[in-house]
């Protein structure tokens, strides 16, 4: 769970309609147990996800690698869940949150360029069914 609050991306994956993976990296909140992130209100993203919503989501924490032993530290946590589109309210905490997470010194005018283009985006939010994670320490 630390990853997931820590984490600047993510990869999100998916299954398009022919069964083929898409995977797409994003940037992302983590609040209140579930995934949130913004996206345009058409494309191939938001097909895919309305097609199937079961999705996977996987953020790299730390990484340091190990060139003498031709291996990596790494941690990493894999979520799975469904996605889905939220409104009103929710919407609007969700893109509170990404401003906080990603532009945090700059409260104020994220919250005018939230005002401004809200009815412009598309909020998605991934409930977490299962975490897991993996990781090489030493």
């Amino acid at each position: 769970m630390e990853i997931l609050q820590k984490g600047q991306y993510g990869v999100l994956s998916m299954c398009t309609p022919m069964n083929e993976g898409y995977g797409v990296p994003l940037n992302y909140a983590f609040y209140q147990d579930n995934i949130y992130f913004h996206c345009a209100k058409e494309g191939s993203k938001l097909d895919y996800l309305r097609n199937n919503n079961q999705v996977s989501f996987c953020v790299v924490g730390q990484t340091t690698l190990l060139p003498s032993k031709f291996g990596t530290l790494y941690e990493s946590a894999i979520v799975s869940g469904n996605a889905l589109e939220v409104e009103g309210p929710e919407k609007l905490e969700a893109l509170k949150q990404l401003i906080e997470k990603h532009s945090g010194d700059y409260i104020r005018e994220g919250n005018d360029y939230i005002d401004k283009l809200f009815d412009k985006v598309c909020v998605i939010k991934i409930m977490v069914k299962s975490v897991g994670g993996k990781a090489r320490k030493e």
